[in-house]
């Protein structure tokens, strides 16, 4: 593996980590700083939205005005793979998991494509398949069940 190979992946694993720091915090536009100008945020099942803007909109019109509770929420991700590594376009996927002071709330999976820009990795387009949620969870978005 070649030293640009290595560097790659490990911004890869940056951008999955500032995308998850973000959205643990609420904090949409660094979440959506991840993306590229024109990305896509797809929910598997659910709602497509292309370019920043649009991403900001499904991430924060996606929930009523005054919710029942606001969680304290983390997520992990697992098992990072990298199923195609190039100089112009890296394409991977990762396990997550989502957890509030409750407990387990949701988890699935991510398929990414990430394409270089200005020294960084950013998303490209990025698929979540949210496999299952416990009884009563936060995340209230479709279900794919694998």
């Amino acid at each position: 593996m070649d030293a640009w190979e290595i560097a790659a992946r490990e911004c890869v694993r940056n951008t999955y980590a500032s995308y998850n720091h973000a959205g643990d915090r609420f904090r949409i536009a660094d979440l959506t700083a991840c993306f590229a100008e024109n990305g896509v945020l797809e929910i598997k099942g659910g709602a497509v939205a292309t370019g920043r803007a649009e991403i900001v909109e499904l991430l924060t019109g996606s929930r009523s005005e005054n919710p029942s509770w606001v969680p304290q929420i983390r997520h992990f991700i697992a098992n990072v793979v990298f199923t195609s590594v190039t100089p112009t376009g890296i394409e991977s996927a990762a396990y997550f998991q989502v957890l509030t002071q409750r407990g387990l709330d949701h988890w699935g999976r991510y398929r990414d494509a990430l394409v270089p820009v200005d020294g960084d990795w950013l998303l490209a387009h990025r698929l979540v398949a949210v496999d299952s949620a416990v009884d009563g969870a936060w995340y209230d978005g479709p279900v794919s069940g694998r």
